[in-house]
C-alpha cells in the first residue's frame, strides 16, 4: 500500500511539474501577443531570443506557395502604427511539447485589426529556455481568409 501511495505522489509531482512548465511556455507566447495588443515594441522584442526568426507561409493569387521572412525588430516596429487594443490575435493553445530547454507550440488563431476580422491560420512556435526563461526562437505561420471560424 505504501508503494502505491508513493507512486501516486510521484505521478502527481511529475504532472504538476509538467503543468507548471506548460504554463511558463504559454506565458512566453502570451507575452508576445500582449506586446502586439498593447502596440508595445519593447514587450514584443523581450519575448524573442537574440537570434529569433519569423516566417509566414502565404499563397499568392496565382496559387503559388511562398515563404516570407521577417525580423522580430521589423515586426515589433510595425505594431507602433497602431494604438493599444487595435490588434487582436486570438489564439488557442492546441499542442505544447517540451524537452528540457526546447518547446514547440501549435496555436490556431483568428486575427483582428481595429475590430475587423483580417485572416486566420496557425502559428508554430519554437521556444528555447535561456537562463531559466522561455524565449521565442522561431515562429512560422499560415494566413488565409477562407475556412476560418470566427465565432
Amino acid at each position: 500500500m505504501k508503494i502505491f501511495f508513493a507512486f501516486l505522489i510521484m505521478l502527481f509531482s511529475l504532472s504538476a511539474k509538467a503543468q507548471s512548465e506548460d504554463d511558463a511556455i504559454k506565458a512566453a507566447v502570451n507575452l508576445f501577443f500582449q506586446g502586439m495588443k498593447n502596440a508595445d515594441p519593447a514587450i514584443i522584442e523581450s519575448s524573442f531570443a537574440d537570434s529569433a526568426m519569423l516566417q509566414t507561409i502565404m499563397i499568392t493569387k496565382e496559387g503559388k506557395t511562398i515563404v516570407r521572412n521577417e525580423q522580430p525588430q521589423s515586426m515589433a516596429k510595425a505594431v507602433t502604427r497602431f494604438k493599444p487594443n487595435e490588434l487582436d490575435e486570438r489564439i488557442v493553445f492546441e499542442t505544447i511539447k517540451s524537452d528540457g530547454t526546447l518547446a514547440s507550440v501549435w496555436t490556431p488563431y483568428n486575427f483582428f485589426a481595429k475590430g475587423k476580422f483580417i485572416h486566420c491560420g496557425t502559428n508554430s512556435f519554437q521556444l528555447v529556455k535561456q537562463n531559466g526563461v522561455w524565449k521565442i526562437q522561431y515562429i512560422i505561420d499560415t494566413r488565409r481568409t477562407t475556412g476560418c471560424k470566427t465565432d
